[in-house]
């Protein structure tokens, strides 16, 4: 029987993909075959080869072996800007955007529309509006990218891709900063074109969005393809034991669990370890991002913070740790206060903390994992005047091996890392750290289900060993699975405080929101 007709229905397929970044074997024979109008999940741990295998889709790298075919077509080794012509478009997990140009600019951007001789604003601004109300990818084109949601402007980067032409659009952690009213948003601009015929691959952590949003799921595990399965044929659990090769306990069930338990755990009484006290934050260009917000979290209590980015929560955590100073207010540790100190006093006074950017605030990327690992301590790590190398090497060791960090080199730079993994270097280096009060921003952001069970497990651990934990997080299953306690920032304020058993995932996204106040 011929194969035509199967060719003709296949948007992509991708056989035995090798690809080698010196020593780093990052695909392993890997395949992939995706329908013509289908939602295809990708999924696998941190440095399993998603990505990688996508960039060679979409023109980024050359293979070291194997063949790539688009609708039937032998594309091995084309070029990104080929991919682009083809119809193959990427929207990258960091945004790739220009603040100070306009949603339009951003959009023509390489492909500006001119008339004599000038940019014509007019019409690309009505030709990007078009764009948008076809595909319900709601933004004002006349607006300044900085001045956007994160929501926004993730719907600015699939419009880009849109505007090329793409037919294939692949999508990597696209609801990593989105709210859950934006993910639906996004669930329907998605189903939109599929039902159009447009093919989307996503590459996602989140197994319960593969569940809601999916065709067909492929799972990778260390560089090679070990699963393709229809997804009404599937489970949460199936696809993790699949990614990690073992039973897997989700943030998902656990959050049930803590609905059920809620109470169980009792916070230990006497003095606070964290004080917040009528905080006032200044944000961008003078807004005021924190608005006189006060709470404590007290020695073996997980607080959890929710809300949708971009209400005050980046910059009440950077006032906390030390990297922007309140206009009004006072912070304390124990008992000292620590309003006006700088970030080192404070690491010693106890404080750890995990950032929300890996790449801006927790990591040098050029800097090799073994001293990405000491960043920040490295006075304790001195032998006399000068850095005690041997002792960082040991420690490095020590950390990789327990924070399961790949590849296992210590040498290497923290950019030849996947996200995920960079981001255990961060948990790594705070977690070891003599703390008492951690503050963890997004600390699974961009991380496999193997590492968010790790991670959240060492967050259990601080607390029953008597730690404070403000925990911040856009994942409400990760903050009802973790929290004693759940605090909910609206407009920079806090706008609800509510104990776990009456919290819900309902009630939370009506108070972030603004749909629900607090009495």
């Amino acid at each position: 029987m011929s194969n035509a007709p199967q060719q003709q229905d296949t948007a992509v397929r991708m056989s035995g993909i090798e690809m080698r970044f010196g020593p780093v074997r990052a695909n392993r024979g890997a395949s992939l075959e995706v329908a013509r109008g289908e939602i295809h999940a990708l999924v696998g741990e941190n440095g399993a080869g998603k990505s990688t295998l996508m960039r060679v889709l979409s023109g980024m790298y050359v293979p070291n072996a194997g063949t790539v075919e688009v609708s039937g077509r032998d594309v091995t080794g084309w070029s990104t800007a080929r991919a682009i012509e083809s119809g193959v478009g990427m929207v990258h997990q960091h945004f790739m955007l220009v603040p100070t140009l306009t949603v339009a600019e951003n959009v023509i951007l390489g492909r500006e529309l001119t008339k004599g001789g000038q940019l014509d604003r007019a019409r690309a601004v009505a030709e990007v509006r078009t764009l948008s109300e076809r595909t319900g990818l709601l933004v004002d084109p006349a607006r300044m990218v900085r001045d956007l949601s994160v929501g926004e402007a993730q719907r600015v980067e699939i419009l880009k891709a849109l505007y090329r032409g793409a037919k294939i659009l692949i999508l990597d952690e696209p609801t990593a900063v989105l709210s859950p009213p934006e993910i639906e948003e996004l669930w329907q601009v998605l189903r939109g074109m599929r039902d159009a015929g447009d093919t989307i691959v996503l590459i996602t952590h989140k197994l319960d969005e593969v569940m809601a949003i999916s065709d067909t799921v492929t799972v990778m595990r260390q560089g090679e393809t070990v699963g393709r399965v229809a997804t009404r044929g599937t489970s949460p659990a199936d696809l993790a034991r699949l990614m990690v090769g073992r039973d897997v306990t989700l943030a998902a069930d656990m959050a049930h669990h803590a609905s059920t338990t809620a109470g169980a755990h009792q916070q230990e009484q006497g003095a606070a370890a964290l004080e917040v006290r009528d905080l006032v934050v200044q944000g961008a260009r003078g807004v005021t991002a924190v608005n006189h917000v006060s709470f404590s979290v007290r020695p073996g209590e997980i607080l959890g913070i929710a809300g949708v980015e971009g209400n005050g929560q980046t910059e009440l955590i950077e006032a906390i740790a030390g990297l922007r100073a309140p206009r009004g207010g006072s912070i304390h540790l124990g008992s000292a206060d620590v309003t006006s100190m700088a970030v080192r006093p404070r690491g010693d006074a106890g404080l750890s903390h995990i950032p929300e950017d890996r790449h801006e605030r927790g990591l040098i990327l050029d800097f090799s994992i073994a001293d990405n690992l000491v960043l920040g301590q490295q006075h304790r790590f001195r032998k006399g005047a000068l850095l005690d190398h041997a002792r960082i090497a040991e420690n490095a060791t020590t950390q990789v091996a327990t924070y399961d960090i790949r590849p296992t080199d210590s040498s290497l730079p923290a950019r030849a890392l996947s996200g995920g993994n960079q981001q255990k270097i961060v948990i790594a280096r705070e977690m070891s750290r003599d703390f008492t009060v951690l503050l963890a921003a997004q600390p699974t952001r961009g991380v496999d289900v193997g590492a968010i069970e790790f991670i959240h497990a060492q967050l259990r651990q601080a607390r029953e060993a008597g730690k404070a934990v403000l925990l911040v997080s856009a994942d409400l299953a990760e903050v009802l699975a973790l929290s004693d306690r759940v605090a909910v920032m609206y407009e920079g304020k806090i706008v609800a405080l509510l104990p776990r058993a009456e919290a819900t995932i309902e009630r939370l996204g009506a108070f972030m929101t603004g749909a629900e106040h607090a009495a």
